[in-house]
């Protein structure tokens, strides 16, 4: 399953992605450092590339994630450019319906409206198709760039979460967001690119 607006297309991360996925997070190590989850245990360890994919796939199948890459196709184009990755998360099915989302773009390409499309995307997806609720994203409140994406969107501040996840080697302190299927009636693809500031 793809999700396109646009150049911006979201599709499903696969094993044989390794290559591209490792090298584009290699030249956006310092960009992304800080805002890195890392494992509390001391002697715990970080999955590889490889327990990651099949961790996100058997939690895709069993309704409980869609772990996405991020890319860029110009028209016309059959090569698509893989500039990040976004995974929607914790999905809870009954009285909830509700769902996380998390997103990372390559440093090259961010502030250029891709990260909110693939957020728009991804969200009214579970919106419209898997009958979701509510859409959560939680980001440190010094990370300013990823901030900006749910202003553009307008997800709703519901405060702080002190030391909600292990980041960086340390708990951290986190803001979060949410959106509602009520408060986009009518999408939020539709409303972002409505509003959307024009480029230039």
């Amino acid at each position: 399953m793809n999700l396109r607006s646009g150049s911006v297309v979201l599709r499903p991360i696969r094993h044989r992605d390794k290559g591209i996925w490792t090298a584009l997070r290699n030249r956006n190590i310092e960009w992304l450092a800080p805002w890195e989850a890392s494992n509390p245990d001391p002697d715990g360890y970080l999955p590889t590339y490889h327990q990651m994919v099949r961790t996100l796939t058997a939690q895709a199948r069993a309704g409980l994630a869609l772990p996405f890459l991020i890319t860029e196709q110009q028209p016309g184009s059959r090569d698509a450019r893989l500039v990040g990755q976004l995974t929607v998360s914790s999905i809870t099915w009954g009285s909830a319906l509700s769902a996380t989302l998390g997103y990372w773009v390559d440093a090259d390409r961010a502030g250029r409206g891709i990260a909110p499309t693939a957020v728009a995307l991804a969200t009214d997806y579970c919106f419209d198709e898997l009958g979701l609720h509510r859409m959560e994203i939680n980001i440190r409140p010094e990370n300013r760039p990823s901030l900006r994406v749910v202003e553009k969107l307008r997800f709703r501040d519901e405060g702080l979460r002190p030391r909600y996840l292990h980041i960086a080697g340390q708990w951290a302190d986190h803001r979060s967001f949410a959106l509602t299927a009520e408060d986009v009636p009518h999408g939020l693809l539709a409303s972002w690119l409505e509003n959307r500031p024009p480029r230039g």
